[in-house]
């Protein structure tokens, strides 16, 4: 028997987890998968977004049990550098490991864009929600959930302030306003017509404000914020905003000008034969979960192709797809990106199966301990599809 290739993967947020999954479903003979990560526990952080409002973090899975049942090895450290021509990546002290094939998913470096004001990190669960409804309530002034000028995934701020809403009328303090100042030309346009126009209806009823082609920035260190659309400043103090964001700059691979890595539709960094990128630190402007997960399969199936052991691969081919919490129903969005007209669609009924936060091929079918996902809506006999009963479209979220 052939040796099977070493394929390292370097990362264990969600472009990760999924390129290890997809390896093991594609080319279980051919490739002998290993982990490389910092962290010894998988988190959805997507969910994160609820976690200032009931105080429950976000599900956490063990790493090394999780690879142990796809017969995985995990490895405690950190990316460091590649040393391309011999093979090799470094981690921690010192530390090596050899690989045939490479996959970099370490996601982007983040930052935040103003001096004192709240940045919403994916991992804060601290968030002084009910302390800036109050102030801003006390001020009688809005409360503004920015999105800095740059930023490609602008959905967890909506969520921020439809949450914010829902916790506002919790307090009694439903008359405090709220607004979302975006660069955006609309809410969440990144969806195209349907989903944008649902989007900006819900905004209307929860009455919250959206100011389109704002672009927020700061000029004096601490100083209030400067917005595009009108005269008047923003306190900081009255300000939430979503992180900047950097790419990695792995040493030893080739990074623009922001540290991003450069990739092909098949996931392969540029000028580099056997190392792959996916997720958020590769130089595809729209940063979001699902879509790192298309491209860690596109990884995946190139990967499985080159060993023989599938006989075509797929490139990337980004389809959008987001569930937004509203603090009531769920709205779900699907986008085809870069494929012509397309209107995309929304609904408060699921629009792919499983229904997870991220609806990655292989990730999601894991997180819901089922056989097969469905990443397109039903349009066969439910039992065909899924082995469920046939009327789970009708019951509500």
């Amino acid at each position: 028997m052939e040796a099977r290739a070493e394929v390292v993967i370097a990362g264990g947020g969600i472009a990760g987890v999924e390129a290890a999954l997809a390896l093991h479903a594609l080319a279980p003979d051919e490739a002998h998968l290993r982990l490389l990560s910092p962290e010894p526990e998988f988190e959805l952080k997507p969910l994160a977004v609820e976690e200032p409002f009931t105080g429950r973090p976000a599900d956490r899975h063990d790493l090394r049990a999780a690879l142990a049942e796809i017969g995985a090895e995990f490895v405690d450290g950190a990316l460091s550098d590649v040393d391309r021509a011999a093979g090799l990546l470094r981690f921690g002290y010192g530390s090596e490991l050899s690989f045939d094939y490479l996959i970099v998913c370490t996601g982007a470096r983040t930052r935040s864009p103003y001096a004192g004001v709240e940045t919403f990190w994916s991992n804060r669960s601290d968030l002084p929600v009910d302390a800036m409804i109050e102030r801003a309530a006390n001020a009688g002034r809005p409360l503004s959930l920015v999105v800095p000028p740059g930023t490609s995934w602008p959905l967890p701020l909506y969520e921020l302030a439809l949450l914010i809403r829902r916790r506002s009328e919790e307090l009694g303090l439903e008359g405090v306003e709220l607004e979302v100042l975006s660069p955006e030309s609309r809410p969440l346009g990144i969806f195209g017509d349907a989903g944008s126009a649902a989007v900006a209806e819900l905004l209307e009823i929860r009455h919250i404000s959206h100011v389109p082609g704002a672009e927020v920035r700061q000029t004096d260190g601490a100083g209030p914020l400067t917005v595009s659309t009108r005269a008047e400043r923003v306190a900081p103090e009255l300000v939430i905003a979503l992180p900047e964001l950097r790419g990695p700059y792995v040493r030893g691979l080739p990074a623009d000008a922001a540290g991003f890595l450069p990739v092909d539709e098949l996931g392969r960094v540029e000028g580099c034969e056997n190392i792959y990128a996916a997720g958020d630190g590769t130089d595809f402007p729209v940063k979001q979960g699902g879509l790192a997960t298309q491209q860690a399969d596109a990884v995946a199936e190139h990967i499985a192709m080159r060993l023989g052991a599938i006989d075509k691969a797929h490139g990337f081919e980004p389809v959008l797809r987001g569930r937004l919490l509203t603090g009531a129903e769920t709205l779900s969005l699907r986008h085809a990106l870069g494929a012509g007209r397309d209107d995309g669609d929304a609904s408060r009924e699921y629009l792919w199966w499983p229904a997870e936060k991220v609806a990655g091929r292989y990730l999601a079918a894991w997180l819901g301990r089922t056989d097969r996902t469905e990443l397109e809506a039903p349009d066969r006999a439910l039992e065909i599809e899924v082995a469920l009963p046939h009327e789970w479209h009708a019951r509500p979220l």
